[in-house]
C-alpha cells in the first residue's frame, strides 16, 4: 500500500501558490518592470518569465505534471541566479533567494508522486 507523500504535496502546493503570485505579478503587475528594464530584454522577457512561472505553478498542482512544473520553475530560477550573478550588480547577495527557490523546485521535482504511478521516477 502506498502512503501519500504529504511533504511532497505541501512542497508542491506551497511552491505552486508562491509562483502563481510571482508569475501573476510579472504578467499583470508593475513591481517587476524596473528590474526587467535593468536586465535589458524588455517587457517581452518579463511576460515570458511570468507565463512560464504561472504554467509551472499550475503544473505543480497536478501529480502527473508536477515534475514538468518543477522543471519550468527551476529553469526560471536558474536564469534568475545567472542574471543576478552576471548581469545585475547585486552579485551573490541577489542570487541567494532565487537559488533557494531553485532548491525547492528541485526538491519538489525529485520527490515521488503520491499516486505511485510515476513513469519517470527513479526507484
Amino acid at each position: 500500500m502506498n502512503r501519500p507523500d504529504v511533504l511532497g504535496v505541501v512542497l508542491r502546493v506551497s511552491l505552486g501558490l508562491a509562483f502563481s503570485l510571482f508569475g501573476y505579478e510579472k504578467v499583470w503587475g508593475t513591481d517587476w518592470v524596473p528590474l526587467f528594464q535593468e536586465i535589458g530584454f524588455g517587457d517581452w522577457f518579463r511576460y515570458a518569465t511570468g507565463a512560464l512561472q504561472l504554467l509551472g505553478a499550475v503544473a505543480l498542482l497536478v501529480p502527473a505534471t508536477a515534475r514538468l512544473g518543477a522543471a519550468l520553475i527551476g529553469l526560471t530560477m536558474l536564469g534568475a541566479v545567472a542574471v543576478h550573478l552576471f548581469v545585475l550588480p547585486t552579485g551573490i547577495g541577489g542570487a541567494i533567494i532565487p537559488a533557494v527557490f531553485l532548491g525547492f523546485a528541485i526538491a519538489a521535482g525529485w520527490r515521488r508522486r503520491s499516486d505511485g504511478d510515476a513513469p519517470l521516477s527513479i526507484r
